[in-house]
Formats: C-alpha cells, sequence, structure tokens
C-alpha cells in the first residue's frame, strides 16, 4: 500500500489478487487519499467473496424518479406518461416516507383516500401497482404483498343519466354559485361532445372553431382520440359562446378553461380540477356517486339511441371498448323496437279475435268485412 503525489494530486497503489491497482484519488489532501485507497479495497474484497453491499434506503419521491427514469426507455410515451401520473399522486402519500416504512395498513389508507377523493378503483389499482413495481425493484414488496387487497373493479360501461336527471343536474350546474366559473359549461360540453375530462380541461381557443360549429380535440386518452373532429350542436355553440364572452382579450393559444387561484385567472395553464363542484352538484342533483365519466356514457348512449352506426360514435366519441359497443348495440335495437311499436296498429278487431279462439277447434273462422 503506497500513497504518492503526481501533478499535485495525490494517487495510490497497491496489489489485489495478484493485479497491481493504481488510481487517482482525485484530491490534495493525503488524508483523503488514504481514506480513498482503504474504499477501494473494501470494495474489491467484498466483491472476490461475494458480499453484496445493501443500498441505503431511500424517500418514496428520490426512489419513484429513479425508476420512472429506468422505465422510460422501455415502454411507450403515453405508458410513461400514465406512470408520471401515477407517481404524482403517489407521492401525495408516500412522498416523505422512506420506502421502508411503507405499510400495508398506509397503502389501504391511501385507497381509502384516493376513492374519497373521487377517483375509480381501477386509477387506484394502477396507481399500488406502479408502488408495486418501484418497491419490488428495491426488494422491499415481498414483506406486505400477502396483506395488500387490490380494490373490486367496476365491470359495467357506466351509468347514462335519463332526461329528468340531466335536467337535474344542468339545473344543480347552473346554481348562482358558479356565476363566475367555468362549470355549467363544463357540463353542458361534456353532454353534448362526449369528451373525456382531461380532453376538456387541455383544450384551447385555436381548437374551437364558432363559425363552422366544430372543434378538434387535441391529446387523447388513445391515438384514435387524437385530434378527431367533432361537429358543434346547438347546446355546445351557446355555451362556448357564452363562456367566450365573458373574456375581453382571448388569444388563440389560451386555455379554454383557465386556472385560477386566488381568484387570479392564468390563461395559460389549463384548469386542474373541479371535483369539488362536481360533488356537491351531483349531491344536489340527488345522484350520490355521479362520475364526471358518465356524461360520456349518456352522450354516447344518445348517439345510440338515435340510430348512429359505430363508426359515427366512434368518430365523435373516440376509442369506444368493445364492451361498450356491444352495450349500445342494445341500445339500438330497443330503440328501432320502440319505434317500430310506436307505428303498430291493431291487426284483428277484438269481437273477431275473441270469435276465433271460440271456433279454433272448428276449422270454421269469420273473418270481418
Amino acid at each position: 500500500m503506497s500513497l504518492y503525489k503526481r501533478g499535485g494530486v495525490w494517487w495510490y497503489k497497491f496489489r489485489f489478487a495478484g493485479q497491481p491497482i493504481c488510481a487517482s484519488a482525485r484530491t490534495h489532501s493525503k488524508t483523503v487519499a488514504r481514506e480513498a485507497e482503504q474504499a477501494r479495497r473494501r470494495r474489491l474484497e467484498e466483491g472476490i467473496n461475494g458480499i453484496s453491499r445493501r443500498e441505503q434506503t431511500r424517500l418514496f419521491g428520490s426512489a419513484a424518479a429513479t425508476w420512472l427514469e429506468s422505465r422510460k426507455a422501455h415502454v411507450a410515451p403515453k405508458t410513461a406518461e400514465l406512470y408520471k401520473l401515477a407517481i404524482h399522486h403517489l407521492k401525495r402519500g408516500f412522498g416523505s416516507m422512506l420506502l421502508t416504512d411503507i405499510s400495508a395498513d398506509d397503502i389501504a389508507r391511501y385507497q381509502v383516500k384516493r376513492t374519497g377523493d373521487g377517483a375509480a378503483a381501477r386509477t387506484v389499482n394502477m396507481e399500488t401497482g406502479v408502488l408495486r413495481q418501484i418497491m419490488r425493484k428495491h426488494k422491499l414488496w415481498g414483506v406486505i404483498s400477502d396483506e395488500v387487497k387490490s380494490l373490486k373493479e367496476r365491470r359495467d360501461v357506466g351509468r347514462a343519466l335519463s332526461a329528468d336527471e340531466e335536467a337535474a343536474l344542468l339545473t344543480a350546474a347552473a346554481d348562482r354559485r358558479y356565476k363566475d366559473s367555468p362549470f355549467y359549461v363544463i357540463v353542458v360540453v361534456a353532454l353534448n361532445t362526449a369528451m373525456r375530462s382531461q380532453e376538456i380541461k387541455m383544450l384551447r381557443w385555436r381548437q374551437v372553431d364558432l363559425i363552422k360549429r366544430s372543434l378538434t380535440v387535441g391529446k387523447s386518452k388513445t391515438d384514435a382520440g387524437t385530434g378527431r373532429v367533432i361537429p358543434l350542436n346547438q347546446s355546445a355553440v351557446a355555451a362556448f359562446t357564452y363562456w367566450r364572452g365573458k373574456s375581453t382579450d382571448v388569444a388563440p393559444d389560451d386555455y379554454v378553461f383557465p386556472a385560477c387561484e386566488n381568484h387570479k385567472i392564468d390563461p395559460s395553464r389549463p384548469i386542474k380540477s373541479f371535483r369539488t363542484a362536481w360533488r356537491n352538484a351531483a349531491g344536489r342533483a340527488g345522484l350520490p356517486g355521479l362520475r364526471f365519466h358518465d356524461l360520456r356514457h349518456t352522450a354516447i348512449t344518445k348517439l345510440a339511441e338515435t340510430l348512429a352506426s359505430d363508426q359515427t360514435v366512434m368518430a365523435i366519441a373516440g376509442h369506444v371498448s368493445r364492451r361498450m359497443l356491444e352495450h349500445y348495440s342494445h341500445i339500438r335495437m330497443d330503440a328501432k323496437r320502440k319505434a317500430l311499436d310506436a307505428i303498430a296498429q291493431p291487426v284483428f278487431q277484438e269481437d273477431w279475435l275473441q270469435n276465433w279462439v271460440q271456433s279454433e277447434n272448428s276449422g270454421k273462422v269469420e273473418r270481418p268485412n
């Protein structure tokens, strides 16, 4: 073991397992150089004896950021975006916790909190799935895996509002407490375009053409939904026109529904959430538990009742799952049956039908004139 200086910098040199080891300690301090030499020798000894060093326990936030970077090269960009969003929510519950301190009870409390905030069971399960992958990478998931239970997911295609329920919801959303808020307009747009919540939040004015009565959807959940052009009906045009009139100076790149914090509007950022307004309005309308996404199901159901084809529905709504398409095909059949029932007329006169029943065995039936 020896230390020496070269160009004012300390170097160390020693032999290990018959091989010369020589390297710069990158320091002007002889004491630090000696410690660097000892640390290098220690690592070599651990390696040759198969001793793995225990990784220092990390905070969840730091571990999540590292994991996300490692996954980006192996997944599609949209999947990476979903991971990023999941981690955003997970940080609120676990960001300041050490990975070793996260327990099954902590995860259960997180599930209750997220569902209480209105998140769907499927969304929460996806988020805890990301948490599972991060903890598994650090060999910490196996200790708690048997105690963590996934939430039961809804298997139905969603709820479609009746005409009376839709009217009650619109009345609640039009409450004067929201007169300076875009909430009522957002509800009207959702009911008349079948757009998803995120698609509405990210709308910019350059995407809305009130003259041609159409809008172009920006980035969507699916490739089929991105860039689709939706014709605007009378209700949607009226809603957008009303909202546009409330602003005196609007730029094409401004968000239609801008962020508002401390009563200050920032059109360069989109609205973050309207969860509280939604929950309150749904409750006053007598529709507790109604999801905003159910407005999309309502719009698509009404399209199906007009006997619109699958192609028309998907052109307007974007991607629609096979389960949903099968559901809407039943709605079309019901609509056709009701339409035909509406034009049905009695085939037989009542007295003739009674005579027919009485004389069925005789084989002689006198038909009416």
